[in-house]
């Protein structure tokens, strides 16, 4: 059974950072493609950032100088680092993967909420 598990959710002021993780355990072949989405109340959740096997990257324009998307394929792991974190972040924030088991198919963590606020 293949799990995800974010950390690193909490309260921050604004112009604060944030450093999410999220890890993969079970059986497990490979990790391609790797995401974090986030979902504010009352919003549909969106894509904040990509990240490839290879490590190419993308973002949504809404983080884009401000977050950074980073992996490390030994330990089935993905980051996230929030700089400059503004109130408009406050989220739940996700973790999602697609990870090749006995079947491929994409996989969710259970979700970690940030909080920016004064």
């Amino acid at each position: 059974q293949v799990q995800l598990v974010e950390s690193g959710g909490g309260l921050v002021q604004p112009g604060g950072s944030l450093r999410l993780s999220c890890a993969a355990s079970g059986t497990i072949f490979s990790i391609n493609d790797m995401r974090w989405y986030r979902q504010a109340p009352g919003k549909e959740r969106e894509l904040v950032a990509h990240i490839s096997r290879g490590g190419s990257t993308d973002y949504a324009d809404s983080v884009k100088g401000r977050f950074t998307i980073s992996r490390d394929n030994a330990k089935n792991a993905v980051y996230l680092q929030m700089n400059s974190l503004k109130p408009e972040d406050t989220a739940v924030y996700y973790c999602n993967a697609y990870i090749s088991t006995w079947i491929t198919k994409d996989y969710w963590g259970q979700g970690t909420q940030v909080t920016v606020s004064s």
